[in-house]
C-alpha cells in the first residue's frame, strides 16, 4: 500500500508500495497495467509453481479496500484461537508502512488489528474480517535505547508520513526492502507461515 503519484516516492508512507515493486522486478513480472474497476496497478506472473497477483492501489491510502474489494479472492472459514470460526484470507498479504515498528526493522502477523493504521482499516472493512496475512515495515526512527522518536499526531499527518527518508534511512530501508522481497518469495514458493517464521527471526536478530 501506498499514495499513488511521483510526489509520494521515496516517501515513508510508500514503503509497502515500492517493496512490492522491487519484489515484481525481482520475479521478472510483467509491467503493471491499470485495473479500472479496481481502480489499481495489477500485474501477475509465477513465482516457483505459484501463480502470484501484485496490487498497487491507486487510491490513496485511506481507500486502499476498494482494490481489495474487487481484486481479493479465495476467503476460507476457519477456527480462530478461541474456537469460533471466522472468516480468512489466508493467501492474501499486505505489505504497508507501521509508525509502531522502528525504522530497519518489518514483522510479518496474521488476524491483527489495524492498529490506527487507515489504509490497512480500509481494506479490513471492505473484507469484513482482520484474517490475512501483513507485513509491516518500521518506518520511525528510535533513539540508542531502542525508544521510538515517534511524532505528535500533528506532525505525523502533515509531515512525517509523506515525508522522504533521510539519506542514511533511505540507505537502511534498501536493506529492509530487501529482506522483505526475499519473505515474499519464501511465502510464494513455500507458504505465508513459513514466510512469517523467517522474516520474524531475520528481523529479531
Amino acid at each position: 500500500m501506498g499514495n499513488p503519484g511521483e510526489e509520494y516516492v521515496g516517501t515513508r508512507h510508500n514503503s509497502g508500495r515500492e517493496t512490492v515493486m522491487k519484489f515484481a522486478k525481482k520475479m521478472e513480472f510483467a509491467d503493471f497495467v491499470f485495473d479500472k474497476k479496481a481502480q489499481a496497478l495489477v500485474t501477475d506472473g509465477k513465482v516457483g509453481k505459484t501463480k502470484v497477483t501484485l496490487v498497487l492501489p491507486e487510491t490513496f491510502m485511506n481507500k486502499s479496500g476498494l482494490a481489495a474489494g474487487k481484486l481479493v479472492k479465495g476467503a476460507k472459514k476457519i477456527k480462530n484461537p478461541m474456537g469460533k470460526m471466522i472468516k480468512a484470507f489466508p493467501d492474501l498479504i499486505v505489505v504497508h508502512d507501521d509508525l509502531d515498528i522502528s525504522l530497519g526493522r518489518a514483522k510479518m502477523s496474521w488476524n491483527k488489528s489495524a492498529g490506527g493504521h487507515k489504509g490497512v482499516q480500509s481494506v479490513m472493512t471492505v473484507l469484513g474480517t482482520e484474517a490475512f496475512f501483513r507485513i509491516r515495515i518500521g518506518i520511525t526512527p528510535a533513539k540508542a535505547s531502542g525508544a521510538l522518536k515517534k511524532p505528535d499526531h500533528d506532525t505525523i499527518t502533515d509531515n512525517f508520513i509523506v515525508a522522504e527518508f533521510k539519506d542514511k534511512e533511505a540507505d537502511e530501508m534498501k536493506k529492509v526492502m530487501k529482506k522483505v522481497v526475499d519473505c515474499l518469495e519464501i511465502a510464494a514458493k513455500e507458504s505465508p507461515e513459513k514466510a512469517m517464521s523467517e522474516c520474524n527471526t531475520l528481523f529479531n536478530k
